[in-house]
């Protein structure tokens, strides 16, 4: 997903709607920040968010996640028959070879960190999104040397980073401000057995590195649910 395109999108049909930010963000049930942040091309919304949006305002998800921003085509039923016939036949054969994509929610199962994300797939691309992270532990106030995250999938035993994010930004700073700006967007023109995902499967991995360079590891598993 390109979030600059995305965010691009995303104002001008809340600008072509007459809406401020304020009053996309109640229809949306977010802040006026979080908008401002998706316009900006600093975050996403959630992809079940994002797909809620595309169906108000009939954009084709699948389109975004591929990285265009297509409107979807409606019939014109005031055509000639014969154009409305080649049409529908055009149209059935979309369809039948359309691969749509299928979601699934992602959440923290960790008391001192919440998160929303989503992972969208199909047979030959798969997107997993995940941002609002926010740090409830009880050392807010702590500020750190540097941190980064990272983002690891489990398979078999097997670990590895598919996501990393170190801001220019993130020396001297407590987690909690760390936190508002980071988010995963990972895409892989392969599957990577979405479908087959489940609560062991993804954890995120924060690194925290105090003044007096201890560093201090957060573990969050994520917990996945179908939609």
């Amino acid at each position: 997903m390109d979030q600059e395109k995305i965010g691009k999108l995303i104002k001008e049909l809340r600008t072509k709607s007459n809406l401020t930010q304020k009053e996309f963000a109640d229809k949306y049930k977010v802040t006026y920040q979080a908008v401002s942040k998706w316009e900006n091309g600093k975050n996403l919304p959630d992809t079940l968010l994002l797909k809620e949006i595309c169906n108000d305002y009939n954009i084709n998800i699948d389109d975004i996640l591929d990285g265009n921003a297509i409107t979807k085509k409606k019939n014109n039923y005031l055509l000639l028959i014969p154009l409305i016939l080649i049409a529908a036949i055009i149209a059935i054969v979309q369809i039948n070879h359309k691969e749509e994509f299928e979601f699934k929610t992602i959440s923290s199962n960790c008391t001192d960190f919440k998160l929303s994300g989503s992972i969208a797939y199909n047979e030959k691309k798969s997107v997993i999104y995940i941002s609002n992270i926010e740090y409830c532990g009880n050392n807010e106030n702590e500020v750190y040397k540097s941190i980064i995250s990272k983002l690891y999938e489990k398979n078999n035993n097997l670990e590895s980073i598919i996501g990393t994010c170190n801001h220019k930004d993130n020396t001297n700073i407590t987690l909690k401000e760390y936190l508002k700006d980071v988010s995963f967007n990972v895409s892989n023109d392969k599957q990577r057995l979405c479908k087959n995902y489940s609560n062991d499967n993804l954890y995120l991995e924060i690194e925290a590195t105090t003044k007096e360079d201890k560093v201090i590891t957060f573990s969050v598993p994520l917990s996945i649910k179908s939609c």
